[in-house]
């Protein structure tokens, strides 16, 4: 066991691949995965069993793009859940999750008689991002097929499920559903230093005990260790893009200004102290 946490961390980053396959995508911890995916269908259905499915899968040619997920099974049913933790906004991260869910659809397919009956697929995404078209407060959105002259469901096999993490700020002492628990530990996991009260289900027991970096094997804290530095080496490069384009913004803005500025008349010199920028660079707009 590590007998010594250096980051002073008590509890893994779930938004690290090792973090997050280690609660979700080990059959070890096959209940956390049953009782979080149980939560967000909210009682329509309650899944009793998971089997952990090949995360890597290729298109039917070997021409076809390949395709990793972060977590793939199925439960007593047949039913395909495929959940992904996406770690910072990617242009086109709806078009690639609907992307994904052709795998899960295709490989049902059977060779000779077949009456295309499809068992349910499911694609969950944990968003550590807002999506950018989205300006209201709602973080849950579950989409399906929709006739929109009736405005009612055409076709319940295929569901995507996405929240978007930024945007749940519920403290500990509103939380009353299991889904509120499960976004609460997802969101703040690695920023807790003891158990919260609110969180006394058995299944959070496992959780913390599976989540506590000092029970870790020398082994799993290096690869612990491993992840966290890309996590953060990644994070770290998305913050300065963020910054540069922001720095990048209030420039064009500047010399937009110093240009209506120098066209009304205004003199170099003014314009310098007003705008910051040098006389040289006014003089170049």
């Amino acid at each position: 066991m590590v007998n010594e946490n250096l980051r002073g961390d008590r509890y893994v980053n779930p938004y690290t691949d090792f973090g997050f396959k280690m609660l979700f995508g080990s059959e070890i911890n096959k209940e956390l995965l049953i009782s979080f995916v149980n939560s967000l269908l909210g009682g329509r259905e309650v899944i009793c069993d998971l089997k952990y499915l090949n995360t890597e899968h290729l298109g039917t040619s070997e021409r076809d793009r390949r395709a990793v997920f972060d977590v793939y099974c199925e439960n007593e049913r047949g039913e395909k859940i495929l959940v992904e933790m996406q770690r910072g906004e990617q242009q086109f991260f709806k078009d690639r999750s609907i992307y994904y869910s052709t795998f899960p659809i295709r490989e049902q397919g059977l060779k000779g008689e077949w009456d295309y009956e499809l068992k349910a697929v499911y694609v969950i995404g944990i968003l550590n991002f807002r999506f950018s078209d989205e300006e209201n407060d709602n973080f849950h959105h579950e989409v399906k097929l929709v006739d929109l002259n009736t405005n009612k469901v055409f076709y319940d096999k295929l569901t995507f499920i996405y929240l978007e993490m930024p945007k749940f700020n519920k403290p500990e002492t509103e939380l009353q559903t299991m889904f509120d628990k499960w976004m609460f530990v997802i969101r703040n996991l690695s920023r807790l230093m003891d158990r919260p009260l609110a969180l006394q289900e058995r299944v959070f027991t496992r959780l913390f005990e599976s989540a506590e970096i000092a029970r870790f094997t020398k082994e799993q804290y290096e690869e612990y260790e491993d992840s966290l530095k890309a996590y953060r080496d990644w994070l770290n490069t998305i913050n300065t893009a963020v910054m540069k384009s922001r720095a990048e913004g209030k420039l064009e803005e500047k010399m937009d200004i110093a240009r209506k500025l120098k066209n009304s008349g205004i003199s170099f010199d003014v314009i310098s102290v007003s705008t910051g920028l040098s006389e040289e660079e006014i003089s170049s707009l």
